[in-house]
């Protein structure tokens, strides 16, 4: 099997964020990036595949050449190959611009492929778009938010949530798959890995090589203001007979908290 995996480089979600006011952006300086933990899932995922199915991992980013670094993870992970798609623009949480950017690359330099796998979203936007606008812009079929996966021959089945219930869906290949937490156990680096992931050039792909102009690429998303949310207030403890804090709860939820 031919498998694509894409990851993007996304905060640690353990950092603290401060925001830019002036251009409504993140400032990335002093921040650590990690590899979006879904798309860690979707790793995972192709190479158990290639274990059991033989074949090739390639892992792809869209982002500046600091991606590189979830790239190497991604490596020492046990993928076969890494490619990079430059794209020094800061996060715009616009969607279809980076499918559109995918789409382009999987057509003008990656055709030949059995998968193309994704996290189900990441937690730099949280969108979950691009899986989605990806298999529609290459008419593909797609499953997402997916716990189980099995490849057989020229299909796939795969188990996804939905709302109280897990649908099974049954699709040809090839296709696109988004990765939910509890598709897999992500494995960890190994030291071989590391030191072999080191050694390997990573190929950088420019916009320009992908023949995608200024228009096609311009951010239709606008962000107009960006804060962090509030501070979360101390509760309120309710004191009384049953009655007394019945009355007292209700005065707050009316008046206060305005839900009823």
């Amino acid at each position: 099997m031919n498998i694509f995996v894409f990851v993007k480089r996304v905060p640690d979600t353990e950092s603290k964020i401060r925001i830019h006011h002036e251009t409504n952006s993140i400032v990335e300086e002093g921040l650590n990036f990690i590899i979006s933990p879904n798309d860690e899932y979707a790793v995972e995922e192709a190479l158990r595949l290639r274990e059991a199915k033989g074949g090739q991992v390639t892992v792809l980013s869209v982002g500046p050449e600091g991606a590189a670094v979830i790239l190497k993870k991604c490596l020492a992970m046990g993928a076969d190959e890494a490619v990079l798609i430059k794209d020094d623009l800061k996060e715009t949480y616009d969607g279809l611009r980076i499918a559109k950017m995918i789409a382009k690359a999987v057509e003008k330099k990656f055709s030949n492929f059995d998968l193309l796998l994704f996290g189900r979203q990441s937690v730099g936007a949280d969108n979950s778009q691009v899986p989605s606008m990806v298999a529609e812009l290459l008419g593909l079929p797609q499953a997402n938010v997916v716990t189980k996966l099995e490849i057989e021959g020229k299909s796939g089945t795969a188990s996804r949530e939905i709302e109280g219930a897990s649908e099974k869906v049954v699709f040809s290949l090839p296709a696109v798959v988004s990765a939910q937490k509890g598709l897999n156990e992500p494995r960890y680096e190994t030291l071989k890995g590391i030191m072999a992931a080191k050694k390997k050039t990573i190929p950088v792909v420019s916009l320009e090589e992908l023949g995608l102009v200024s228009d096609e690429v311009s951010p239709r998303v606008e962000v107009i203001k960006m804060e962090t949310p509030a501070a979360r207030q101390a509760g309120k403890i309710i004191t009384g007979t049953p009655d007394e804090a019945a009355k007292q709860l209700a005065s707050l939820l009316r008046n206060e908290a305005k839900v009823i």
